[in-house]
């Protein structure tokens, strides 16, 4: 993606305004009313989501309004808008794994979701975050497939890619590129990012901002 690309610096002033915590829905009938677009961030519970979402907002400490008490298993609703895109949703959807939450509570919690892609006619992309340290794991495919059957399309940004040597990244990027090119809602491109550097921070944003403009 160019730097002359327009959507760079639009995206550069729709996250640079006030990006506001709506609500915690545990249930789809506490959403908020589907009256504009909406994007969604998914990814495992380590990989960096929090730290992403702040980065891209320049807000220290936003995401962890979902991650108080009580919170950890709701889909968190932000508002933000911009005269060029009006206003939109980000979605912040708890970190998947779930590996010491009761069996039952996995399963609820699972169908709240797959409700949730299936049927929320405003939701304009999912953005799967995977840490590039270790690249898709079964729990990510298990997310992308439901994506797949819901036929939301969706986006894989790799996360923390500060963290490996270069031709290490390099390998997890071929890699990821290989498993998602046969998936039929994935977006073929990947966004490669860094919470620490700022690295594809910038290009994640104008993808937002694309995604929310064109439809």
């Amino acid at each position: 993606m160019s730097e002359e690309d327009p959507h760079i610096e639009t995206g550069r002033l729709l996250f640079a305004r006030e990006v506001d915590f709506v609500l915690g829905a545990a249930h789809l009938s506490q959403l908020p009313e589907a009256d504009r677009p909406e994007v969604c961030f998914a990814g495992r519970s380590n990989a960096g989501k929090s730290s992403l979402i702040n980065a891209l907002t320049g807000r220290r400490d936003l995401a962890r309004t979902s991650n108080t008490p009580g919170r950890t298993q709701q889909l968190n609703y932000f508002s933000m808008a911009h005269p060029d895109t009006g206003p939109l949703y980000l979605v912040d959807l708890p970190g998947y794994g779930f590996a010491k939450a009761p069996v039952a509570e996995v399963e609820r919690w699972q169908g709240v979701l797959r409700a949730y892609l299936r049927g929320r006619a405003t939701l304009r992309r999912a953005y799967v975050l995977v840490d590039s340290r270790h690249g898709i794991k079964a729990v990510d495919e298990d997310i992308l497939k439901m994506l797949d059957i819901a036929a939301v399309s969706y986006q894989i940004v790799l996360t923390k890619a500060d963290k490996p040597k270069t031709g290490a990244l390099e390998a997890v990027v071929n890699a990821t590129r290989d498993a998602i090119a046969k998936r039929p809602a994935a977006f073929p491109d990947l966004i490669v990012t860094s919470s620490e550097s700022g690295d594809g921070v910038a290009e994640l944003r104008a993808a937002i901002t694309r995604v929310v403009m064109e439809g």
